[in-house]
């Protein structure tokens, strides 16, 4: 579940008694879910409080949670050994495939891991009554909010993409409780994404976050939240696997809105489909 790297990533940015529970939990996490929390506060050198804190800061309720979650990867790991895979210089192309097809495989697998379905549904229930929905992403994470733009607006959907902030500040401005905002940030701390996705839910509109697993700032933002696998460390450099994962969400949100109401969608998939077949004389495009 990319647990044990949302913590290893999140190391320089915690507090001193915080910092040496992580390095303890890091040293020996197998240990850990055979531990009450008490035990676990002794050993550390840390507080029941602080444990319970940290807990939450990986979107757990409780120390019961964090072990179970914990347990599940760490079988896991033993099961699907090989580790993400970085960029190596004079690699053999056949090793070069095998590495992202690796890597995105493992992405799409740790992300799947994450979904919660009760905040899936939400989405979707409420991109479906959305009078407007605006896409907020920079860089790599603009592209899949145009991915995403380029999906709703076949279904009929109103729908607006945004990568400049001013533009997404100005059209934040002006949403209003019928409108769904997305905020798209693997990091979940770009700052424009963030002020963009603030700005919607001071007009009342409904705001979704698609980052990284663990506690982030444009997560805090958003009244829907889902996650990606966090485990991509030395392929961040190329947004690749992180990338997948995002496209992975969108790509269920996508489908089990037109799955839901299918009777609704479909007929306007079609007539998008037929309309550009018509005016190009060929098969439909979709460009990525």
């Amino acid at each position: 579940m990319s647990l044990l790297n949302a913590i290893h990533e999140k190391l320089e940015s915690f507090h001193p008694m915080e910092r040496r529970l992580a390095d303890y939990v890091l040293s020996d996490p197998s240990a850990i879910v055979q531990m009450t929390i008490t035990e676990l506060a002794g050993q550390s050198g840390s507080s029941t409080a602080t444990i319970s804190r940290f807990c939450k800061l990986f979107q757990c309720l409780n120390f019961p949670e964090f072990k179970r979650m914990l347990a599940t990867e760490l079988v896991h790991i033993e099961a699907t050994p090989n580790q993400y895979q970085d960029i190596v210089a004079g690699n053999p192309l056949t090793d070069i495939v095998s590495a992202i097809t690796t890597n995105h495989m493992r992405s799409l697998t740790d992300t799947t891991k994450l979904l919660d379905f009760g905040q899936l549904r939400t989405a979707i229930a409420a991109l479906h009554e959305a009078g407007r929905v605006d896409l907020y992403g920079s860089g790599t994470s603009g592209m899949v909010a145009q991915d995403f733009f380029h999906k709703l607006i076949r279904i009929g959907k109103a729908a607006a993409v945004f990568s400049d902030p001013h533009m997404q500040l100005t059209s934040a401005s002006s949403l209003t409780a019928r409108d769904v905002a997305v905020g798209i940030s693997y990091s979940g701390e770009t700052l424009e994404t963030i002020n963009a996705l603030r700005t919607a839910a001071e007009q009342g509109a409904t705001t979704l976050s698609i980052t990284r697993f663990g506690t982030n700032a444009l997560a805090e933002q958003a009244s829907i939240r889902l996650f990606t696998s966090s485990a991509e460390a030395g392929m961040r450099r190329g947004d690749m696997a992180s990338r997948m994962a995002q496209l992975h969400i969108v790509d269920i949100l996508f489908t089990g809105l037109v799955s839901e109401h299918f009777e609704e969608y479909v007929p306007r998939l079609e007539r998008s489909f037929q309309t550009v077949r018509h005016y190009t004389g060929k098969e439909e495009r979709t460009t990525r």
